[in-house]
């Protein structure tokens, strides 16, 4: 299997850590010298290890936020 190589550019925030102390975050990050994707998943302590993840474009992010924000208003009724 090849090296996957990736470099995360900008960390937005963490969503949630294991008790094993892997931390869900959500980060920009460039996959094998591509074009930088929002990306969210599961984070060893000092990014060494990656879980399974998804990644989205700039406009899949917006959709996403626009579509978490009708979810919470409607848990709000």
């Amino acid at each position: 299997m090849a090296d996957i190589k990736f470099e995360v550019l900008k960390h937005f925030g963490t969503v949630s850590v294991s008790k094993t102390n892997w931390k869900k975050e959500l980060n920009l990050v460039s996959w094998n010298g591509r074009a930088p994707k929002l990306d969210l998943r599961d984070w060893a302590p000092e990014h060494e290890k990656m879980g399974k993840g998804i990644t989205l474009t700039q406009a899949e992010g917006a959709k996403l936020a626009e579509l978490l924000a009708t979810c919470g208003a409607q848990s709000k009724t």
